[in-house]
């Protein structure tokens, strides 16, 4: 009876709270109303309304009945979903200032270590700092081009790969990212997946995924739990958040000691890592504090939102999309056969001449985005939209799958055509653009993505025009065509799956051959 009572007494006093919260809230926002959103309970919110896997389908039923902006609370965290082209960029975009933040997780950031990485870190001069880095690493047409004879050296042993052990190709896919990523972090050549770099690598990114939702979530709403002892009953999440903080600081600290000890030898070559270095130690050495903030920096290139695996992501389903629609490809292979020819392989600066090729690209980041509901904002200060209230401190996600799908701006938009982009006049096109809402927005825009996408264009160019690619076939001669389902998690990665990759030609196929006695794999 008693335990009965405590329980109810608990539960009336979270109500009271909750309610005096709403209150409150209310008073702040001068009486604006918040924008509609299904009806939160106390303490959840409407946590436990959302799905574990593939929430952006559930906010786009949500904007069915509430609108394009669409309220709702994590816990006692408030949060708007934008489920609209036109919300994003006006709160996004327009208002980059207010909503230029992002979320902080107490175990992800200050137990894990996660706190250094551009894409995860809060608004504020360090951001600025590090923002700075990027984009003089990335932005720049200089710093571009000195990165292109790598782009193309690790797409042409792509193809190599891709005709030595075709079946393979989602492992060649990786492998491509990660050598480019790894070399132009750290100076470093990755020939395989086995390398150390990488392997660092994929241990913190695995550990890290392997954490825990629910552990991550009552850390935010119960901060204290942060300073529990390892060997209470129950900390076994903080035990399992410092192993991770082991991988984290050794992916930190190895490249890190490897580019130093290549620079006091003049051995080190060109690299993001090796510049900040030694711009950095011009006039003294790098502090304790300034060692971790470049450290971090480096690292967010390979295991930032949106680097290593949006790339992957993106040519993985750029092949999906060849097996499902062979018309598509073979559109685009005339179109290099007629604009570059069969005698040798495309390049960056075929770009512009290759008008169709371009809105397959576009069409694959607009089928199946990366990033489904990209990376989360946060406010900084009170807001008003459409007259309604936004309190400070307010999660943003934009809901990007659901405006690629809008049937307005892209009929049909189940169906992959390419077409769909020359059909619309320029300033739609241009709105429509799905790389637009790929790489972020506003201030938080991604400073890599004009590599990124380079990156992603070459390797498809080249796929294109060297191979076929085709439905495989079972035992009993039957093509087997690809569900296309998502792996669980915020990117959507496809499920392994199976094709047929061939050369082209035995010219072509003895062209690649070529490369390999050129191409240092």
């Amino acid at each position: 009876m008693g335990v009965s009572s405590s329980s109810a007494a608990l539960a009336a006093i979270c109500l009271l709270l909750y309610c005096v919260h709403l209150y409150i809230e209310r008073i702040v926002a001068g009486h604006l109303p918040l924008p509609p959103g299904p009806r939160a309970i106390p303490i959840l919110g409407n946590v436990h309304q959302l799905p574990r896997d593939h929430q952006y389908k559930t906010f786009q039923e949500w904007s069915r009945i509430y609108g394009d902006i669409t309220r709702l609370y994590l816990f006692r965290k408030p949060a708007l979903v934008l489920s609209s082209a036109q919300a994003i960029h006006d709160l996004l975009d327009k208002k980059n200032a207010v909503y230029s933040d992002r979320p902080q997780f107490v175990l992800v950031d200050e137990i894990v270590g996660w706190n250094r990485n551009l894409a995860i870190m809060p608004y504020g001069d360090t951001w600025r700092m590090h923002r700075k880095w990027f984009q003089n690493a990335f932005l720049a047409r200089n710093s571009l081009n000195g990165y292109r004879h790598l782009q193309q050296r690790e797409a042409y042993n792509l193809l190599i790969r891709l005709l030595e052990a075709p079946d393979a190709f989602l492992a060649h896919i990786k492998s491509y990212a990660a050598a480019l990523v790894i070399e132009i972090a750290y100076g470093h050549t990755a020939t395989s997946l086995d390398d150390e770099f990488i392997r660092l690598a994929e241990d913190v990114m695995h550990g890290t995924s392997n954490i825990g939702g629910t552990a991550v979530a009552m850390v935010d709403v119960f901060p204290f739990l942060k300073h529990i002892p390892t060997w209470m009953p129950g900390a076994g999440f903080k035990r399992k958040a410092l192993e991770v903080r082991a991988l984290v600081d050794r992916m930190h600290n190895i490249p890190y000691q490897s580019v130093c000890r290549s620079l006091a030898t003049g051995m080190a070559k060109p690299s993001f890592l090796a510049s900040l270095i030694e711009t950095g130690s011009k006039e003294a050495p790098l502090t304790p504090g300034m060692e971790q903030e470049v450290k971090g920096a480096a690292a967010t290139l390979y295991v930032g939102k949106g680097s290593l695996t949006s790339t992957t992501t993106v040519l993985s389903q750029f092949v999906l999309a060849m097996v499902l629609h062979p018309h598509v490809l073979k559109k685009a292979q005339d179109e290099i056969d007629r604009i570059v020819g069969t005698t040798r392989l495309p390049v960056v600066e075929d770009r512009e001449a290759l008008p169709y090729l371009e809105c397959v690209i576009q069409e694959v980041y607009r089928w199946r985005p990366p990033l489904p509901l990209g990376v989360q904002h946060q406010s900084t200060e009170d807001d008003e939209y459409r007259g309604y209230f936004i309190p400070r401190g307010t999660i943003i996600f934009p809901n990007i799958w659901w405006v690629l799908q809008y049937p307005t701006l892209f009929p049909e938009p189940e169906k992959f055509r390419p077409e769909r982009y020359q059909e619309m006049d320029k300033r739609t096109s241009h709105f429509a653009d799905p790389r637009w809402l790929t790489f972020g927005f506003g201030r938080r825009i991604c400073p890599g993505r004009k590599l990124g996408d380079s990156s992603v264009w070459l390797v498809a160019a080249n796929i294109i025009a060297a191979f076929d690619i085709r439905k495989a076939r079972s035992h009993s001669g039957e093509e087997i065509t690809p569900l296309g389902d998502f792996k669980p998690g915020p990117i959507s990665h496809p499920e392994p799956f199976q094709c047929e990759i061939r050369p082209r030609s035995r010219q072509m196929a003895d062209m690649i051959l070529q490369l390999k006695a050129n191409v240092s794999i």
